[in-house]
């Protein structure tokens, strides 16, 4: 197995980043960020998967050939921290950096260097590209990156949802950021990161200063290193000298744009990633169209952090009025923008949080009630259009009751379903355990049919998790993580410190090949070779290495096999953290690999099998076990064959992968027979028929005298 498996390639849309300067550029937002990025001159970009930015580093890794002909170094980080890291290049040399991660949790990751990065001070521009997935489409805990930009006096850039915006905002995040000597933060939202469009292209720029350059003239400053006395006259600096410069260069530049619009009396100010929804919100209101005029006047702030007081008093003070559209709490907009208008004495009305929810994403009806609130308040002859939405979604409110929720949960086939209908057999028989889960795919384990774990604390912490239970117990704690998590952290914060506290719980790590769900990245422990990178390394023995005594490595599919290691690990006392390693390669990414293979075979008519499983339909009870053990979704109920049994049956329908799992959890709870495999051939040959017709005709035998049997007896 060779090469990487990410969730997407890049492969073909990368070439469009050779384009030079007058051509035209189109394509998605992360596309076009990279292709700032390389117009910028930067000299090295890091950064650790995730939503929505996870396609930026599947991009970079898909354009290493055009990056090292310009000479930038990219580095797939082993998580945040160490991407943050990665630009304390730019301390003491002009060099350009870029790193990225999910925000907010990738930004908590990193907030020790991030921290002393901006308590120093930077030369070469540094920007923090973040994706920042707030709303309804997060996965994560609900936070936003503007609180620790205030906290570090990092400059938050929050650019329009159009490709030349976005463009223009990485292009003047790397000149605010040396312009102040201080680290930008880019915050890229869901739509902004996926959004199409064309800009025209300029030559790609490779670093005026060479990585190999700046390593063989080392230059050292020890005031920009956070130490006393030096920290203590970082907190002057930034508010002193860099904040100021940064404020010139945003207000020298233009970041926040002004939209005029015919009403004097009322103004809307609103957070740039917003600004296509609140445009789209007022066209639906009649108060614009969609090439952007607007009626009313619109302040857009791409850069959120610092404000600008000039901008927003003159926006503001010849105003009755002035909606502010920030999501998200607090309100740390609103809080500032009503201290800039009482400082200076300005009678503007602000209105924010009241008119829109305090908390929760800013969808266009949100955005729709907030603004007709403000609206009929403040321009009491306004009369807003019919709300076609009130009917959709009364209708949707109407279905709630009739409609089942749908959790997420495990994909067909996924390798770790197996691990959980193994521990919830464990637990059946041995009665429950405290376990503590992880992020990952295997935190729907917590979702039924599986209900396991009973807190996850961040990514790689499972182990961490439940370091308070280190106590003499029959029922030690049960950790999971999975490889992604291990080799992010866990292999220091949860196993080695395991090992040097003598913690006796165990550890289930899922290995499945990839850092699954962030879009099947390849990792240390990945069992393919990649040009680029190291792989191979095996988690038991990473575990072994620091000091764990008891480690087993199993096939997930092997049921039988993980109900005895689970077992075995619960039971050996006083031996220190046991680990046990649930291996087998993701199921998504083997069918990425597998399926255009298998359609190439068959369109060559070379002969090929499809394993597929199946039940019995007259052998089934109808107890339906094996959906409440398993939870596959290609296993489902149709209506039974006899008349005489009421229960529905059970049945694979044709989403099936052939995992075998189904069956192997059948077969260890001892369910029932009712489970079958069957193999399709693609192109048989003549002795595939042959074989069929005699299994067929001896099957046809076999049943008419069955059922001539079953005459005689009635």
């Amino acid at each position: 197995m060779v090469g990487s498996m990410a969730e997407r390639s890049f492969r073909k849309e990368v070439e469009k980043l050779r384009i030079g300067a007058g051509e035209e550029f189109a394509g998605e937002g992360i596309l076009a960020i990279t292709k700032a990025l390389l117009q910028s001159g930067v000299a090295y970009v890091g950064g650790y998967q995730g939503s929505p930015i996870s396609h930026l580093m599947d991009v970079l890794s898909d354009a290493q050939d055009i990056l090292g002909e310009l000479g930038v170094h990219f580095e797939a980080s082993a998580n945040e921290a160490a991407a943050a890291a990665m630009a304390a290049a730019s301390v003491n040399y002009p060099l350009r950096g870029a790193i990225t991660f999910k925000s907010t949790v990738g930004t908590n990751v990193a907030s020790d260097a991030l921290a002393n990065l901006s308590s120093g001070g930077v030369m070469g521009g540094v920007v923090v590209i973040v994706g920042e997935d707030y709303g309804e489409g997060s996965s994560i805990m609900q936070e936003r990156t503007h609180a620790f930009a205030m906290k570090s006096q990092m400059w938050l850039l929050d650019p329009r949802p159009n490709v030349p915006s976005i463009v223009a905002a990485v292009e003047h995040s790397f000149g605010l950021s040396e312009a102040s000597n201080t680290p930008v933060f880019l915050q890229m939202r869901i739509r902004s990161c996926h959004v199409h469009g064309r800009f025209i292209a300029k030559d790609n720029q490779p670093p005026p200063l060479a990585l190999r350059e700046a390593m063989e003239n080392p230059r050292r400053d020890v005031d920009r290193i956070v130490l006393a006395p030096a920290s203590f006259q970082h907190e002057q600096e930034k508010v002193i000298d860099r904040w100021p410069a940064a404020v010139e260069y945003i207000k020298a530049n233009g970041l926040n744009e002004l939209f005029e619009g015919s009403n004097e009396h009322v103004g809307i100010i609103v957070q740039g990633g917003l600004y296509n929804s609140l445009l789209r919100t007022l066209e639906r209101l009649g108060l614009a169209d969609t090439f952007g005029n607007s009626d009313i006047p619109i302040y857009v702030m791409n850069v959120t952090y610092p404000l600008v007081d000039d901008e927003i008093l003159s926006f503001c003070g010849s105003k009755r009025a002035v909606l502010l559209v920030e999501e998200g709490q607090p309100n740390y907009i609103e809080q500032s923008i009503n201290s800039v208008l009482r400082n200076r004495d300005c009678d503007t009305r602000l209105v924010g949080k009241g008119t829109f929810p305090m908390a929760g994403e800013y969808t266009s009806q949100v955005l729709r009630a907030g603004v007709v609130g403000f609206l009929r308040h403040s321009l009491p002859r306004y009369q807003p259009p019919e709300d076609p939405m009130q009917t959709v979604t009364g209708f949707i409110s109407e279905l709630k009751g009739f409609v089942p929720p749908r959790p997420p949960g495990l994909c067909t086939g996924c390798p770790e379903r197996p691990v959980f209908a193994s521990l919830k057999m464990l637990q059946q028989e041995m009665g429950d355990f405290h376990v503590s889960a992880d992020i990952g795919c295997h935190l729907f384990s917590i979702l039924p049919p599986f209900n396991i774990g009973n807190t996850t604390m961040g990514y790689g912490l499972g182990t961490a998790g439940a370091s308070a239970f280190n106590t003499d117990s029959d029922k030690p704690p049960i950790s999971i993580m999975g490889d992604g998590g291990f080799w992010h952290n866990g292999l220091t914060s949860g196993i080695g410190n395991a090992v040097f506290n003598k913690n006796d719980g165990l550890t289930i790590v899922v290995d499945n090949n990839y850092a699954a769900a962030t879009g099947g990245q390849d990792l240390l422990s990945t069992k393919g070779m990649t040009e680029n990178r190291s792989t191979q390394h095996p988690i038991e023995k990473a575990a072994r290495g620091v000091g764990v005594e008891w480690a087993r490595t199993v096939r997930t599919y092997d049921i039988g096999e993980m109900r005895k290691a689970l077992k075995e690990a619960i039971s050996k006392k006083g031996t220190g953290p046991k680990v046990l390693v649930a291996q087998s390669e993701c199921m998504l990414n083997k069918q990425r690999r597998e399926k255009p293979l298998f359609a190439k075979a068959v369109g060559d008519g070379k002969r090929v099998i499809a394993e597929r499983f199946g039940v019995d339909e007259d052998t089934c009870t109808g107890d339906h076990a094996c959906i409440r053990l398993s939870g596959c979704p290609s296993l489902t109920v149709k209506p039974n064959p006899d008349p005489l049994k009421r229960q529905p049956v059970s049945y694979v329908d044709n989403s099936c992968v052939g995992c075998g799992n189904c069956g192997e959890v059948a077969h260890e709870a001892v369910l029932c027979p009712s489970f079958y495999k069957a193999e399709i051939v693609f192109n048989p040959g003549s002795l595939d028929r042959f074989l069929w017709k005699l299994r067929s005709g001896l099957i046809g035998w076999l049943q008419n005298r069955a059922e001539r049997r079953r005459m005689r007896l009635a």
